[in-house]
């Protein structure tokens, strides 16, 4: 995961500017004024905006500011605004082109090469200043991102095309060209504007000045239904027709945290037909499934009861100003008792402090980019009890610092008596989110609980190479046929964990789902597999769409790539490596696969060159150490190797594989003593120790070191 990669906001409508409208805007207004005056307050209306004096937030009145290495004045000109950078003495003049939000922080595009936008390191933080706000930030607060830095403002990684510009603007597409490497980046509308959740036809307009759009009847609002609650239930139900709530799926293209495999979306098509969604897993979510990284809404509220329940997003927020209905616990009390909920029995709290705030328990706030606190949508209820088992959080936390796991385990059990205990399911899934495995039967079980929501079994699906290398044949095409979507994407990326043999069999159906996201996986699955059905040539058109469309980063060409080598395509295969290492010189899988390439086809300079050259363009990724570590002892240049080796492991010291070669390496180079003087040393930073532990037996039995085989022995 990113180092709290920046979210880019939205700037200013047109309207709000100085510059023209885009025309659907007035067409809108109308004959929806309201709804157009509510969206205007919105942070969807606040999304980007020209940098002028009408949008600009920050203090460009000859400001210096530094961070570390970085030196940035801002300053205006009668030309505009600009910014003078200084990196580590190397110092450039940008000028501002497009202002990026409006709180709790405005970011700033430059155009650094015609077409491409990139994020400036320092934004303004727009709170009050008694909030700590009114001053310039900088992105990596506590990091000094040097040019050579995969997250340097210059890299893909912050580059507004590729990252941001997709949610940020009505209708986008990219346009990236892989052969100029370069954007032509085209939109409807500069922000979250009508189109961004609307179908506009082109003759709406004249549609509804003919009076053939029907308006909506008394009689027909009570047939649309309603949340209602007797006076004695705790929780509404919905009550009427079953609620259409496809329409999420246009708040998901947005607040999620997903793979794109269209070049931009539209509000019609399913969320399924344009991305691909990260599931649960860690480092992304805890074990409990909240949420760690920047992960979005997405994973978290499809986990929820209220998800469930069939709750949607306009039930608390407006549709057009986007903010909650209520900052107060009116909000949750629309659906829930008051006389339950609303009462110290149940808060713990008076119930004017922030204890007894509903959102404050059951959807604690994350912060990112240092100062954006975002809610979790999970809706749990805090579980501190398995806050010790898991090292989960716990909403306690956020105001009883001071205080333990178990303080606050105690005070609910007063409040509210002994925990329930959650269903088998819960309870497994949690186990596999802590230890990535779960024992075959085990995790089957998990799977087929269907008590469990559905993000959560796809997840656990996700996980099975982890558990096993074998899956029945029948039960995988039981995965295959599944009524559920993620259940069938989930099963689609991990098929690979089934023989060659059984693979067309059993995705073949998947190659004509109805979603593209699992099409796009299956035909992954089945490159290389000599198969030339129409619907896998019409599967494997879409993967390779979705792999160019992102090739303006690393990820995109490593991709392209190995579907190219899968189909015998070397020479292709090569030139996505090349490509994206130009395109991205700090992604070090690229070198990898490159150098591997070389090393079976017997061009061992060119493996050593591409090592090489990845190492001095990422000198602390172990990955390569390790790489290069192995090409030395190949080459008999077992000395060299240890150098390597040492380096590998002191950069990323909780990697066992890492650990077991450099021990090897020593034992071989060195002396076995001193192999095992050095593996006691290291066993215990690492939690999958196994190997290595049998490793330190192995060698204290060849140095009759009875001391040191009782030690590794008592580690077993």
């Amino acid at each position: 995961m990113y180092r709290n990669l920046p979210v880019l906001l939205f700037c200013i409508l047109g309207m709000l500017s100085n510059y023209a409208c885009a025309e659907p805007y007035n067409d809108c207004i109308s004959c929806h004024t309201q709804a157009v005056n509510n969206w205007q307050t919105s942070d969807h209306a606040k999304a980007m905006g020209l940098a002028n004096k009408n949008n600009v937030l920050g203090d460009f009145n000859d400001v210096v500011v530094n961070h570390y290495s970085q030196k940035a004045r801002f300053f205006t000109t009668d030309d505009g605004l600009f910014i003078e950078m200084n990196e580590d003495g190397d110092v450039s003049e940008y000028k501002v082109d497009y202002t990026f939000g409006h709180y709790p922080l405005q970011q700033y595009l430059i155009e650094t090469k015609p077409g491409a936008y990139q994020v400036f390191p320092f934004a303004w933080d727009s709170r009050e200043k008694t909030e700590g706000g009114q001053r310039w930030y900088p992105i990596y607060e506590n990091e000094d991102i040097k040019q050579n830095d995969r997250l340097h403002w210059k890299q893909p990684l912050q580059n507004w095309n590729g990252m941001c510009a997709d949610c940020h603007s009505s209708n986008l597409e990219r346009n990236y060209s892989v052969e100029q490497n370069r954007f032509e980046t085209t939109y409807d509308e500069i922000n979250v504007g009508c189109k961004s959740c609307h179908i506009i036809s082109s003759n709406h307009v004249q549609d509804k000045a003919s009076n053939k759009l029907p308006g909506i009847s008394e009689d027909k609002v009570q047939e649309i239904g309603m949340w209602m609650r007797t006076k004695d239930q705790k929780v509404a139900s919905w009550k009427g027709p079953p609620r259409n709530n496809e329409f999420m799926e246009s708040c998901f293209a947005c607040h999620a945290l997903r793979a794109p495999i269209t070049d931009g979306f539209r509000a019609n098509d399913a969320f399924l037909d344009q991305f691909t969604p990260s599931l649960l897993s860690q480092p992304l979510y805890y074990a409990d499934g909240q949420i760690k990284e920047e992960v979005y809404v997405y994973g978290s509220f499809l986990q929820s009861k209220m998800y469930a329940a069939g709750v949607n997003c306009l039930d608390c927020h407006d549709p057009h100003t986007a903010k909650v209905k209520t900052q107060t616990n009116g909000l949750c009390l629309q659906c829930h008792s008051p006389q339950e909920y609303q009462t110290p029995s149940h808060t713990g709290h008076e119930l004017t402090s922030l204890g007894s705030q509903c959102v404050n328990c059951h959807m604690p706030e994350t912060t990112y980019m240092g100062v954006d606190d975002r809610r979790d949508h999970s809706f749990k209820i805090p579980r501190p009890h398995l806050s010790i088992k898991y090292d989960t959080p716990h909403a306690c936390q956020q105001c009883h610092d001071d205080k333990s796991d178990k303080w606050a385990a105690d005070s609910l059990k007063k409040l509210h008596g002994e925990a329930k205990n959650l269903s088998k399911g819960e309870q497994l899934f949690m186990q596999l989110l802590a230890d990535y495995y779960l024992p075959l039967a085990k995790h089957i079980e998990l799977i087929n609980d269907k008590s469990l929501n559905e993000i959560k079994r796809a997840s656990a699906i996700m996980l099975l190479p982890n558990s096993t290398r074998e899956l029945p044949l029948q039960y995988a095409k039981t995965l295959a046929i599944s009524e559920e979507n993620l259940i069938r994407l989930a099963f689609a990326q991990i098929a690979y964990i089934l023989p060659v043999n059984q693979l067309s069999d059993v995705l073949s159906p998947l190659l004509k789902d109805k979603y593209r996201a699992i099409r796009v996986a299956a035909a992954n699955q089945l490159v290389g597999q000599n198969i030339h059905t129409p619907s896998f040539k019409a599967a494997f058109n879409e993967l390779l769409e979705a792999n160019d469309i992102n090739r303006w980063r690393g990820e995109g060409n490593l991709n392209q790539s190995l579907v190219h080598a899968r189909t015998q395509k070397y020479d292709d295969a090569v030139n996505a490596l090349l490509a994206g290492i130009e395109v991205d010189p700090y992604f070090a899988p690229n070198y990898i696969n490159l150098s591997d390439y070389y090393k079976n086809t017997g061009q061992t300079k060119k493996e050593a060159n591409v090592l090489q050259s990845g190492i001095e363009a990422n000198p602390t990724a172990g990955i390569l150490r390790y790489s290069f570590a192995m090409f030395q002892v190949r080459n008999q240049e077992k000395q060299e190797a240890l150098k390597s080796i040492s380096k590998a492991v002191n950069l990323e010291p909780t990697n066992p594989q890492y650990a077991y070669i450099y021990i090897l390496l020593v034992d071989d180079v060195q002396s076995t003593q001193k192999a095992i003087r050095e593996l006691r040393k290291l066993v215990n930073r690492y939690s999958n120790r196994q190997q290595l532990v049998q490793l330190g037996m192995q060698l204290s039995q060849k140095a009759s070191d009875y001391e040191s085989a009782r030690y590794f022995q008592n580690l077993m």
